[in-house]
């Protein structure tokens, strides 16, 4: 992993530089702490959006992208906009870690899921007006050590949090592709789990590093204000 400038502090998405290459952490919640998902399928909706909204091609509706053919569909994923590490859909807030392919890639991709997001979500359920609290926020993880912790905390964040099981029931994250060691889904795991001898190797650490993530996030006044609770 190449050399990585020390500071990781949180700044505004329109300052900071995203790097073609380089791994970030990507936030943000509902507007007034409000959920963005108030069902599984809101939540499996997001998910599709994240897989067909990734791409250098320009992109219409997921409706309009129903009429492609497979061949275009096909050929759309590979030329991506990002690499999704790994991410964890709450329902109301989100993270992700992202590496950024392309330049400008990180916030097409934001722009294209928050935006059509909100669309739907205000379409569905009559509402109007902003849908996530001001622009996402971005850290930039400036090791390879702040990756792999980082990785644990984004797929355990649901258990990070300390959800209830009915606000739990509502949670996606990518904990599932990573501790079974599935061939398919979203995720480019192998940056992580090449670092270990198996995914049950991965499982282990990412439990093992659990407790210390919760503590840490106490501390953390902008990643506990994404609490529910709060």
């Amino acid at each position: 992993m190449a050399t990585r400038s020390p500071s990781v502090s949180i700044v505004n998405v329109r300052k900071i530089k995203f790097v073609n290459n380089e791994f970030y952490h990507l936030y943000n919640r509902g507007v007034d702490k409000r959920l963005i998902f108030n069902n599984k399928y809101d939540v499996e909706r997001f998910l599709q959006c994240m897989e067909e909204f990734n791409t250098v091609s320009l992109v219409g509706s997921l409706y309009e992208n129903s009429f492609l053919s497979p061949e275009i569909r096909n050929k759309r994923k590979d030329k991506k906009l990002v690499n999704i590490i790994a991410y964890c859909l709450n329902p109301n807030h989100y993270h992700f870690i992202l590496q950024q392919i392309i330049t400008n890639g990180i916030s097409q991709f934001i722009k294209r899921l928050s935006g059509g997001h909100a669309w739907y979500f205000n379409n569905k359920y009559k509402r109007s007006g902003a849908l996530f609290q001001g622009p996402f926020k971005a850290k930039f993880i400036d090791s390879n050590e702040y990756l792999l912790h980082l990785s644990a905390y984004v797929n355990l964040n649901f258990k990070v949090h300390q959800l209830g099981d009915q606000v739990a029931k509502l949670v996606k994250s990518s904990w599932e592709e990573y501790a079974v060691d599935q061939r398919f889904g979203l995720c480019k795991k192998n940056i992580i789990l090449d670092q270990f001898n198996s995914a049950k190797e991965y499982k282990i650490f990412a439990l093992d590093a659990l407790p210390a993530l919760v503590e840490k996030k106490k501390n953390d006044k902008e990643l506990a204000d994404l609490l529910l609770e709060s």
